[in-house]
């Protein structure tokens, strides 16, 4: 006797060996003895044995058409035997009885399981419903296997061209978009982001990585809601002063001004004028909100990305010409010995008489001019009558520069310079990407940089502890300690900055630029207007849940645009190789296989530096680039110095090196499945100003 019964959907046959009040004792064909319940068993049969019997009923359950079947099917509950005496004959044998089982089992779209080999026919709409999805879900196959043989014959369907950036970076796994790039990807042995490559899905590298940043961090778009600048409704005193500010000739937000009172007389005050978009945009206001949202200015070589539209910018930028809202921050020093001998905040509208352009002066505005030792005769006259001022603060931003050095334990001694693009050719908004660039350079710490620097940080320092001494809560920048691996962090309390050198570090002086820095300008304002009481007329109050929010939110924000701005300057830096057609580079080894250009923002592996030591000069042949990922490799050819031991290099230049590689393209195509206050712009590299 054979047995044909159900385990776990699956329908097993063999010979029964005995058979108990529930039980069963059954020989698989494998010969494998098991016990089975009796509730399980289907069907017992003599003849054909079981290895004749699931091919052949296999093959005619493949016969029957599905639809008759439903016909033919009682409309009550059925068992299996029923319908093959409806389907084949009255008389239908145990391959007929099995074959039904098997048609009935394979189509649970038309027939319901009410038991063990029980069956109920599906209601007509619900199959009508069943079967229209089954045959979209073939259509859609279809499809999927029509998209995926055009990606692997080299062209790019459309629908997959639309979802490009979606596809590579934030897939749904079931689009079928997805599934026509992974099985493309699977059947030409080809890695998805050269498949695309080459069905001509990127047309441009330098659109990959611009659109790709937009969708990441712009899925709305860049452009700005209708929006129309407050009016400061508070009269503020004029104050008796002429500032200047020195920014890059690029720069629109003009955040920050200078002004030095008393010269001369033994006491000297420097007045830091930082403009005031705080007295007027209010917080959970329409501003405030795109402010939130955009969290700070974006940066790259060519283009930039505003925080505030222009018409927001201008109505509070400290534009030359006019008497512009601040909050400024007026400190008096010892002419002679420059120790601080107080310092206070106001609220006033202060005179802009100039806006310096850095990028214009640095090669007139000297060392040697500044110490009255070399004459500038090409300085327009407004310049030169500043010379005594600028000279001050020069000599004043490397007194502090060193206070803070002695806090520092050691020197801030940044060896390389900053690199500056150009593009030439740029038509339009937007760079295009197969523009000229022009890569330059700026030695760090340069006067008019340090003097805006030092005087930035001691805005941003000063103010900081005044809102810990008024009991305001503030967002602060702060560093434990120079040891490696310390980072710098952002919080709610007034922690020292181990990097600067400074008691407590709270970003101030951009707030056309940094959101938190507008969040800062708004305590900051509270505290001029009630003093040790601000605590309570403050927006944000001691552990306001907001503050932590926008900490989080201007902490990742302000990570990936760094990390974006850092690949564009790579992406021209590449482009420069090829523009000038650059087969070889002098570097310097700075770990393990790692080299630095010594002309050019480039850091990249090569092969042959085995055994070396740190420090090493080399030539480097250069070998391919990639503009997508964004990677160039080199050869080691030669070594130009002599071997000796190499000296270490400074802690700012080691963390440098840590930033100088674009971060890797991370596709979430799965085949296996299926710092600065400086007068420029921000740097490449943030210096201890830049935090």
């Amino acid at each position: 006797m054979h047995i044909l019964f159900d385990e776990a959907g699956k329908l097993l046959t063999g010979r029964l060996l005995s058979e108990a009040e529930s039980s069963l004792q059954v020989e698989l064909e494998t010969g494998k003895r098991v016990k089975v319940k009796t509730a399980n068993a289907l069907l017992r049969f003599e003849k054909p044995t079981p290895g004749q019997l699931m091919p052949t009923a296999t093959a005619l359950a493949e016969t029957m058409e599905l639809d008759l079947a439903y016909e033919f099917a009682p409309e009550d509950e059925f068992g299996f035997a029923d319908l093959a005496h409806e389907y084949f004959s009255d008389k239908a044998g145990i391959t007929e009885q099995v074959a039904a089982l098997l048609c009935l089992q394979g189509a649970p779209h038309y027939f319901r399981r009410a038991g063990k080999g029980r069956y109920k026919k599906a209601p007509a709409d619900i199959l009508a419903q069943a079967l229209a999805a089954i045959e979209k879900k073939k259509q859609v196959q279809a499809q999927i296997e029509a998209w995926a043989a055009e990606l692997a014959s080299g062209s790019c369907p459309a629908p997959v061209r639309q979802q490009l950036y979606k596809l590579l970076f934030r897939p749904d796994k079931n689009a079928p978009e997805y599934k026509a790039v992974v099985e493309a990807a699977r059947t030409s042995h080809t890695a998805p982001l050269t498949l695309l490559q080459n069905a001509g899905a990127i047309s441009s590298a330098y659109q990959f990585h611009w659109q790709r940043f937009l969708f990441d961090q712009f899925p709305k778009g860049t452009g700005f809601p209708p929006l129309q600048a407050p009016v400061i409704a508070e009269e503020l005193p004029l104050a008796p002063v002429q500032a200047f500010s020195i920014d890059d000739s690029q720069t629109t937000e003009i955040d920050d001004a200078l002004s030095l009172q008393g010269l001369g007389s033994g006491s000297v005050t420097l007045g830091i004028h930082i403009a005031a978009p705080g007295l007027a945009v209010a917080p959970e206001g329409p501003i405030d909100q795109v402010a939130r949202t955009r969290l700070s200015t974006v940066y790259m070589p060519g283009h930039k990305l505003t925080m505030l539209p222009d018409e927001v910018v201008q109505a509070y930028t400290l534009m030359a010409g006019r008497d512009c809202p601040a909050v400024s921050l007026y400190v008096s020093f010892d002419e002679a010995t420059l120790a601080i001998t107080g310092s206070r905040t106001a609220l006033e509208r202060v005179p802009i008489a100039l806006n310096l352009r850095h990028d214009q002066l640095d090669t007139v505005i000297s060392e040697a001019w500044l110490a009255g030792e070399a004459p500038a005769t090409d300085a327009p006259a407004e310049i030169a009558a500043l010379q005594p001022s600028l000279a001050f603060l020069f000599r004043l931003a490397l007194h502090l520069k060193a206070q803070r050095e002695v806090v520092r334990g050691k020197p801030e001694n940044f060896t390389r310079p900053d690199y500056t693009f150009r593009l030439e050719g740029v038509s339009g908004d937007e760079p295009q990407g197969d523009e000229r660039v022009v890569i330059g350079t700026r030695k760090r710490g340069a006067p008019l940089d340090l003097m805006v620097a030092e005087a930035m940080i001691l805005a941003n320092s000063t103010w900081g502890n005044w809102l810990a001494d008024c009991g305001v809560p503030g967002i602060y920048r702060s560093q434990a300690s120079l040891q490696p691996g310390v980072k710098v962090r952002m919080g709610t309390k007034a922690q020292p900055h181990a990097g600067i050198g400074v008691k407590s570090y709270a970003w101030s002086t951009s707030p056309l630029r940094r959101y938190v820095d507008l969040v800062n300008q708004w305590q900051i304002i509270a505290c001029a207007r009630h003093g040790k009481t601000a605590a309570l007329a403050a927006p944000f109050k001691p552990k306001d849940a907001n503050l932590f929010s926008i900490i989080s939110a201007f902490d990742a924000a302000y990570t990936a645009y760094n990390g974006f701005q850092n690949g564009m300057e790579r992406y021209w830096t590449l482009q420069y190789l090829r523009q000038e057609d650059i087969t070889e580079i002098t570097a310097t080894l700075i770990k393990d296989n790692l080299v630095r250009a010594d002309t050019l923002p480039l850091v990249l592996p090569v092969l042959g530096a085995d055994g070396l030591p740190r420090g090493a000069h080399l030539r480097v042949k250069l070998g391919e680039i990639d503009h997508i990922t964004l990677d160039i490799h080199g050869t080691v050819t030669e070594r130009l110095d002599l071997p000796v031991d190499n000296v270490g290099e400074t802690a700012g230049d080691e963390a440098e090196d840590e930033e100088a590689m674009a971060a890797p393209l991370a596709l979430a195509i799965d085949v296996e499945e299926a710092e600065g206050e400086s007068a420029a712009q921000p740097p490449q590299t943030p210096g201890p100003a830049g935090d």
